[in-house]
C-alpha cells in the first residue's frame, strides 16, 4: 500500500478527514476479509461520486455543445462516465496502487481491473465532495476528466462515430443525407485496405481507411466529427 499523501498530490486535493480518503480506497473484498463491516468499504462513496460526476460532466457538455439535443448530450456524457473512461482516468493517477484489496482480488490483478478502478475513482470523488464540498470536487473532476469531456464532445471517445455523426447532422435538418463511398481498395483479397469518404448533402466532409468497409466508414465519420461537422 503506497502512502495516500502521494495520491493527494496527484489529484491536487488534500483531505481534512483522512478517514474519508481511506474509506474511498477500501474495496469490499478487503472490508469483508478483515470483518470491517459494510460502511468500511467504498460503495456508499461511489454512489455519491457517481451522481456528482454525472452532474458536472453533463453541465460541461451543456456549455460546450450549446443547444444540442438532450439525447446527444446524454450519449456524450455516457462516453465520459463509462467504466472504460473512468478506469483510464484512475490509471492516470495510478489509483490502483493505493487501494486496499482482499488477498484474492490483489493476486488476481484487481489493482488494474477496470470495474474496481472505475468504482474507486467515483468513490474518491465522493469522498472529496463530502470532505471539501461541491466546488472543490468539481475542480478535481474537471482536472481529471476535462480532456475526456472535450474529446467526447467531438465523438472521439466512442467507436460508433457513424451514429454520432448522424445525430449531429440531423439536429440541423432531419432531411440531411449522409453518404459513404469507397474511393480506394488496396492489397490482396485476404488483406485489403479500404478508403472511404463521407459526404453530407453531397459535400465531402471526411475520409478514413480501415481493414474493412465498416471500419473505414467509422474512420471517415470520426474524421468528419473532428473537423466540427454540423
Amino acid at each position: 500500500m503506497t502512502d495516500p499523501a502521494m495520491l493527494e498530490k496527484r489529484i491536487g486535493y488534500t483531505f481534512s478527514d483522512k478517514a474519508l480518503l481511506n474509506n474511498a480506497l477500501t474495496h469490499s473484498s478487503y472490508a469483508s476479509e478483515n470483518k470491517l463491516g459494510y460502511t468500511a468499504n467504498n460503495e456508499r462513496l461511489e454512489f455519491i461520486g457517481d451522481a456528482y460526476v454525472d452532474a458536472v460532466v453533463g453541465m460541461k457538455l451543456f456549455e460546450i455543445l450549446g443547444d444540442s439535443h438532450e439525447g446527444v448530450l446524454s450519449r456524450y456524457r455516457a462516453d465520459v462516465v463509462c467504466e472504460a473512461s473512468l478506469s483510464d482516468a484512475a490509471r492516470s493517477i495510478n489509483l490502483g496502487e493505493f487501494l486496499f484489496l482482499g488477498r484474492g482480488e490483489d493476486t488476481s490483478g484487481g489493482r488494474d481491473k477496470p470495474s474496481i478502478l472505475a468504482d474507486a475513482f467515483e468513490a474518491l470523488l465522493g469522498a472529496i465532495l463530502i470532505d471539501g464540498g461541491y466546488d472543490a470536487c468539481k475542480e478535481v473532476i474537471l482536472r481529471l476528466l476535462g480532456d475526456k469531456t472535450l474529446q467526447a464532445a467531438t465523438g472521439a471517445l466512442s467507436r460508433d462515430f457513424k451514429t454520432k455523426l448522424q445525430e449531429i447532422v440531423q439536429e440541423k435538418s432531419c432531411n440531411s443525407v449522409i453518404t459513404y463511398k469507397v474511393t480506394d481498395e488496396t492489397g490482396p483479397d485476404h488483406n485489403k485496405t479500404f478508403t472511404v469518404s463521407v459526404s453530407v448533402n453531397g459535400a465531402q466532409c471526411g475520409t478514413g481507411t480501415g481493414s474493412s468497409k465498416a471500419r473505414a466508414e467509422q474512420a471517415a465519420a470520426k474524421d468528419a466529427l473532428s473537423k466540427g461537422v454540423k
